[in-house]
């Protein structure tokens, strides 16, 4: 599955959620799960932070930039900083606060 493409009118410091997803994975319905599961997320964080996915078969360079051992695991980056790692999938209940908790209100992640 190839990244999630973004509207132009996503502004240029806006935090961003890579999805770094395996180029094995689950059967169809499991994969399909998954994005669904992605999408509704986006839909809880709103446009504070945008959620892309990046599939290792597809994107296998961008993957490895990000020197990812184990996947799936997601990333979350602002401005080109990396703000927060962590292996597995960006879900739970506590997911939406922590990945809020990381931005500031300029933006800028809070320590």
């Amino acid at each position: 599955m190839p990244a999630t493409s973004f509207p132009s009118s996503v502004p240029a410091d806006a935090a961003m959620l890579l999805v770094l997803l395996p180029a094995v994975g689950p059967s169809p319905q499991g994969r399909a799960a998954t994005l669904a599961a992605l999408a509704a997320l986006q839909r809880e964080l709103g446009a504070a932070i945008r959620v892309l996915t990046v599939d290792e078969l597809s994107h296998l360079s961008v993957v490895r930039s990000f020197y990812a051992t184990d996947l799936p695991c997601f990333v979350l980056v602002q401005q080109g900083v990396e703000l927060l790692r962590q292996s597995g999938l960006p879900e739970g209940e506590g997911i939406v606060p922590l990945l809020l908790g990381k931005l500031g209100r300029s933006g800028v992640a809070v320590a």
